[in-house]
Protein backbone atom coordinates (compact mmCIF):
# COMPACT_ATOMS: atom_id res chain seq x y z
CA UNK A 1 0.00 0.00 0.00
CA UNK A 2 1.40 3.49 -0.97
CA UNK A 3 0.38 6.77 0.82
CA UNK A 4 0.70 10.02 -1.25
CA UNK A 5 0.46 13.30 0.77
CA UNK A 6 0.32 16.59 -0.70
CA UNK A 7 0.13 19.83 1.57
CA UNK A 8 0.01 23.57 0.59
CA UNK A 9 -0.61 27.37 1.41
CA UNK A 10 -2.61 28.65 -0.38
CA UNK A 11 -3.52 32.52 -0.52
CA UNK A 12 -6.58 34.06 -1.31
CA UNK A 13 -6.07 37.74 -2.02
CA UNK A 14 -8.94 38.86 -3.11
CA UNK A 15 -10.91 37.53 -0.10
CA UNK A 16 -12.53 40.17 1.78
CA UNK A 17 -14.07 37.56 4.60
CA UNK A 18 -13.97 34.37 6.14
CA UNK A 19 -17.36 33.15 3.90
CA UNK A 20 -15.43 34.30 0.79
CA UNK A 21 -12.01 32.23 1.74
CA UNK A 22 -14.79 29.43 2.40
CA UNK A 23 -16.21 30.00 -0.98
CA UNK A 24 -13.00 29.39 -2.47
CA UNK A 25 -11.73 26.42 -0.58
CA UNK A 26 -15.55 25.19 -0.97
CA UNK A 27 -15.38 24.99 -4.81
CA UNK A 28 -11.33 23.65 -4.70
CA UNK A 29 -13.22 20.59 -2.54
CA UNK A 30 -15.74 20.24 -4.69
CA UNK A 31 -13.55 20.29 -7.77
CA UNK A 32 -11.38 17.78 -6.48
CA UNK A 33 -13.22 15.84 -4.85
CA UNK A 34 -15.55 15.29 -7.89
CA UNK A 35 -12.62 14.19 -10.36
CA UNK A 36 -10.20 12.41 -8.47
CA UNK A 37 -9.54 9.74 -5.79
CA UNK A 38 -8.15 11.91 -3.34
CA UNK A 39 -9.43 12.87 0.59
CA UNK A 40 -8.95 16.46 0.93
CA UNK A 41 -9.45 19.00 4.31
CA UNK A 42 -8.42 22.58 5.26
CA UNK A 43 -5.68 21.72 7.85
CA UNK A 44 -5.02 24.75 9.51
CA UNK A 45 -5.53 28.29 9.26
CA UNK A 46 -9.28 28.58 9.60
CA UNK A 47 -9.99 31.66 10.88
CA UNK A 48 -7.14 33.91 8.26
CA UNK A 49 -9.54 34.97 5.62
CA UNK A 50 -6.76 35.19 2.75
CA UNK A 51 -4.35 32.42 3.43
CA UNK A 52 -5.01 28.34 4.02
CA UNK A 53 -3.29 25.07 4.89
CA UNK A 54 -4.48 22.42 2.78
CA UNK A 55 -3.81 18.64 2.69
CA UNK A 56 -4.70 15.98 -0.36
CA UNK A 57 -3.96 12.13 0.35
CA UNK A 58 -4.60 9.12 -1.54
CA UNK A 59 -3.88 5.46 -1.17
CA UNK A 60 -3.08 3.36 -3.78
CA UNK A 61 -0.88 -0.05 -4.34
CA UNK A 62 0.83 1.20 -7.19
CA UNK A 63 3.63 4.18 -6.57
CA UNK A 64 3.09 5.72 -9.80
CA UNK A 65 -0.72 6.11 -9.33
CA UNK A 66 -0.08 8.08 -6.38
CA UNK A 67 2.06 9.85 -8.18
CA UNK A 68 -0.28 10.45 -10.81
CA UNK A 69 -3.49 11.90 -8.69
CA UNK A 70 -0.69 14.46 -6.59
CA UNK A 71 0.26 15.67 -9.96
CA UNK A 72 -3.37 16.49 -10.92
CA UNK A 73 -3.37 18.24 -7.77
CA UNK A 74 -0.71 20.03 -8.18
CA UNK A 75 -2.03 21.14 -11.70
CA UNK A 76 -5.68 22.35 -10.58
CA UNK A 77 -3.64 24.50 -7.20
CA UNK A 78 -1.55 26.14 -9.93
CA UNK A 79 -4.42 26.96 -12.60
CA UNK A 80 -6.81 27.89 -10.21
CA UNK A 81 -7.15 31.94 -11.16
CA UNK A 82 -8.58 32.84 -7.17
CA UNK A 83 -5.75 31.89 -5.42
CA UNK A 84 -2.11 31.63 -5.45
CA UNK A 85 -0.13 28.68 -4.38
CA UNK A 86 2.49 29.65 -1.45
CA UNK A 87 4.19 26.40 -0.81
CA UNK A 88 3.61 22.89 -1.58
CA UNK A 89 4.92 19.77 0.03
CA UNK A 90 4.38 16.06 -1.47
CA UNK A 91 5.40 13.17 0.93
CA UNK A 92 5.37 9.42 -0.47
CA UNK A 93 5.18 6.68 2.41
Amino acid sequence: MIIGLLEADISIPESRSLKDKRQVIRSLKDRILNAMNVSVAETGRQDARQFAEMAFVTVSAQKEVVEKRLSAVQQVLQSNPRMVLLDMRMEIL
